[in-house]
């Protein structure tokens, strides 16, 4: 018998067993629905809930880097997942890895014998947006869901593959090589222009040709729109084709010779602060290790530290900041709340955070709670303010990163900035938790 109030929930990964776990726990009857077994992804293959397709560890467990500060966070809230991945932790130096059988298997007895979850194992074709509900479907997303999130908000909107550029943090580029300007334009610009002499230019684009790449799953096989090529398909058309698109130098003088650069990278502002800059055009399907060794021979970004590195893959996001609240809610319908890396989160941890929140919120709105963001000086606060207020002019999923977080009112000196940044992110959360 279906209660007569309750929260449904679709999608069984770790975003949407955390959220009924969070809103069951706050006394609300949760109905969650996983369409395994009956129909798996192409990704998938155990009957069980929170599947890690990936054999990549949770990331780093340091509290001193921005995910193991989320992760502190999460526990700090009650996190199921994070309580799990604590018991099934195999050895992996500093990062949480688990077992990752083991890990799901607990999931799914964890949910199955709360007294408050319903698990009905069936795939949801449609949803009614009078019922209070949260999406938790994954980038994986099945063509019905997808149709689904395409009507709530538009299907301009809803991104099937991700062709992301790498970001890097402000500080590590040397300024004494790039220089401010933007094409045709007197005086200081929008972009940090990363230039090349002849030399430079040759030796990154033989390395560039030479690196390895990321194979991508047959279901993944995009067809890449010309707009948003990887850098690397686009220089196997030449050695002098990125001179004509992003590395394009015309319209930039370098104030240091005071002539135009033989090649230029230029760098866009990822946000308000100016502490994460965006590699224009350059997105790309380079192995991580490779993309930081060959982006360091650009000139000015030697020392470059990336906070997020760039990739081409399948993945169901919305366009955050255009139709979703602080709460996760979609702004058109209050009843639907998303979770997960639908909202524009990148790696599990993320989309874990994601759904802790919306678990929260949608007990909330069961119960006539006014819904809840959390302070922005949190690790999971700073990326419900990416998913929901970023400035970017082309939205794309992040990890969490400490670029995010707002600075500190004064300036600290590098080496303390990081407990500066956890110390503050967990007396705000402590706080927040209090209140809420």
């Amino acid at each position: 018998m279906v209660p007569e109030k309750s929260l449904t929930i679709i999608g069984g990964g770790p975003a949407g067993s955390e959220a009924a776990w969070q809103a069951a726990n706050r006394g609300v009857p949760v109905r969650l629905f996983e369409m395994k077994p009956h129909r798996f992804s192409p990704a998938h293959g155990s009957p069980d809930l929170a599947e890690l397709v990936c054999s990549n560890s949770l990331r780093s467990n340091e509290v001193t880097s921005a995910v193991g500060l989320l992760k502190e966070e999460m526990r700090r809230l009650g996190s199921l997942i994070m309580a799990i991945a604590d018991r099934t932790r195999v050895p992996a130096g500093k990062s949480l890895a688990v077992n990752r059988n083991g890990f799901s298997l607990e999931v799914t007895q964890a949910i199955q014998s709360h007294p408050n979850v319903s698990l009905i194992r069936e795939e949801v074709v449609d949803l009614d947006v009078n019922t209070p509900s949260i999406i938790a479907t994954g980038p994986l997303t099945s063509g019905a869901m997808s149709q689904v999130l395409g009507r709530l908000t538009e299907s301009s909107d809803l991104y099937f593959y991700d062709a992301i550029a790498p970001i890097v943090y402000a500080e590590s580029i040397d300024r004494s090589i790039a220089f401010m300007a933007s094409r045709y334009q007197d005086g200081e610009g929008d972009y940090l222009n990363c230039p090349f002499d002849g030399k430079q230019y040759q030796t990154f684009y033989e390395a560039l040709m030479k690196a390895e790449q990321t194979p991508l799953r047959a279901f993944e096989e995009p067809q890449f729109f010309e707009g948003c090529l990887p850098i690397e398909v686009l220089a196997s058309r030449g050695d002098k084709t990125l001179l004509f698109g992003p590395m394009k130098p015309v319209g930039l003088k370098d104030p240091t010779t005071g002539k135009q650069p033989f090649a230029v990278v230029q760098l866009r502002k990822e946000n308000l602060e100016g502490t994460l800059y965006n590699m224009v055009g350059f997105q790309t399907k380079l192995r991580r290790p490779e993309q930081e060794r060959v982006f360091r021979m650009i000139p000015a970004l030697a020392e470059a530290q990336f906070a997020r590195f760039g990739s081409v893959h399948r993945n169901t996001f919305v366009n955050g900041p255009k139709w979703l609240k602080p709460t996760l809610q979609l702004k058109n319908h209050s009843n639907v709340i998303l979770a997960g890396q639908i909202t524009g989160v990148e790696g599990y941890v993320e989309s874990t955070g994601m759904g802790l929140l919306a678990g929260i919120n949608g007990a909330r709105l069961l119960q006539g709670l006014p819904l809840v963001s959390p302070p922005p000086e949190s690790a999971l606060g700073a990326l419900v303010c990416h998913v929901s207020a970023s400035t970017s002019k082309n939205f794309q999923p992040m990890n969490v990163n400490f670029g995010l977080f707002p600075p500190p009112a004064k300036r600290i000196p590098k080496k303390h900035r990081r407990e500066i940044y956890v110390d503050r992110a967990l007396q705000e959360l402590m706080v927040w938790k209090q209140q809420i």
